[in-house]
C-alpha cells in the first residue's frame, strides 16, 4: 500500500483526479448539511428561471427550485449510480473472463461469442431498449448500465487468465488436486485483480456518462435530481432559448469534472500497476 501511494503521489493527473473526486464525494455525503433548500420543493412563480443572486447562488430552474441544491443532491445520485453499475459490470466481466480463460474449450467459445455480441452491438441503442423494457427508475438504470458494460472487462480478464494459468504455481496447484474453483479464486483472481481494479476506475467514468445520457433522453427517474435529469428538464423547459445558462451549464460541467476525475485516477493507477508504462 505504501508503494502504491508513493507511486500515485508522483502522478499530477492522479492527484488532480483524486482532489476532484474527494470534492464530489464530500458534496454527496454532506449534501443535506450544506444546502438551504429542498432540491425537490417547488418555488414561487416569480422565482422561475431566476438568475443567480445572493439568495440562489446558481439561480433557479423552471419550477423555481434552487439549482445549487439540485446540483449537490445530483452528486449523490450520479456517484451512486456510477459506482453500483460498475460493481455489476466488474463482477460479471471478471467472472466471465476467469471462467472462459481457465476452462477453455467449448465454454470459452460460448462465453466469448456472447461477449462479442455485447461488444459489437451499439451500446446506446442497447441500453435504450433495455431501459424501455425494464421501465424508468434508478435501480433499473443501474441494472441496464451494469448488464451492458461488462464485455470489455471480460476480454481483458480472459487475456490475463490465459497467461497466468500457464505458470508453474498453477500447475502445482492442479497437481495436488485443487479444484478449478479453488485455483481460480485463490491463485488466478489475486493476480488479475490489479488490472481489474485499474479498469474499474475507467468503467465508473463510463457508467456516470451512461446514466447522464439515459436520464437526458428521458429514461431516468424524474423524482431523483440527477445531473442527467437536470439537463433533461433544462432542455424541455427551453432554458437554452431563454438563455438560462445557470440552469444548463452547471450540471454539464459537473459531469465533465467527475468523469475527468475518474479518468485521471485510472491513468495514474494504470501507470503504477502496468510495468510497461512505469518503465517509460
Amino acid at each position: 500500500m505504501k508503494y502504491f501511494w508513493m507511486g500515485f503521489k508522483k502522478s499530477k493527473m492522479g492527484l488532480a483526479g483524486l482532489i476532484l473526486f474527494l470534492i464530489f464525494l464530500f458534496a454527496a455525503i454532506m449534501g443535506p448539511n450544506i444546502v438551504k433548500y429542498d432540491p425537490l420543493s417547488f418555488g414561487e412563480v416569480v422565482d422561475k428561471l431566476k438568475p443567480p443572486d445572493k439568495v440562489h447562488i446558481l439561480g433557479t430552474d423552471d419550477l423555481g427550485r434552487d439549482v445549487f441544491s439540485a446540483l449537490v443532491a445530483g452528486s449523490r445520485i450520479s456517484l451512486s449510480v456510477g459506482l453500483l453499475a460498475t460493481v455489476i459490470s466488474m463482477v460479471l466481466g471478471t467472472l466471465v473472463g476467469l471462467i472462459s480463460g481457465y476452462l477453455g474449450g467449448k465454454t470459452d467459445i460460448l462465453l466469448m461469442r456472447l461477449t462479442d455480441v455485447f461488444l459489437v452491438l451499439p451500446w446506446l441503442p442497447l441500453m435504450l431498449i433495455l431501459a424501455a423494457l425494464l421501465g424508468s427508475g434508478l435501480w433499473n438504470i443501474i441494472l441496464v448500465i451494469g448488464l451492458t458494460g461488462w464485455a470489455g472487462t471480460a476480454r481483458l480478464v480472459r487475456a490475463q487468465t490465459l497467461t497466468i494459468k500457464e505458470r508453474q504455481f498453477i500447475e502445482r496447484a492442479k497437481a495436488i488436486g485443487s479444484s478449478p474453483t479453488h485455483v481460480i479464486m485463490r491463485h488466478i483472481l489475486p493476480n488479475v485483480f490489479p488490472i481489474v481494479f485499474s479498469n474499474t476506475i475507467l468503467i465508473t467514468a463510463a457508467s456516470i456518462l451512461s446514466e447522464t445520457t439515459l436520464s437526458f433522453l428521458g429514461m431516468g427517474d424524474s423524482t431523483k435530481p440527477s445531473w442527467g435529469m437536470m439537463l433533461h428538464f433544462a432542455f424541455e423547459s427551453g432554458a437554452a432559448t431563454n438563455k438560462a445558462y445557470w440552469y444548463l451549464i452547471p450540471p454539464g460541467v459537473c459531469v465533465l469534472l467527475l468523469v475527468l476525475s475518474f479518468t485521471f485516477m485510472g491513468y495514474a493507477f494504470d501507470e503504477i500497476l502496468n510495468p510497461k508504462l512505469r518503465s517509460r
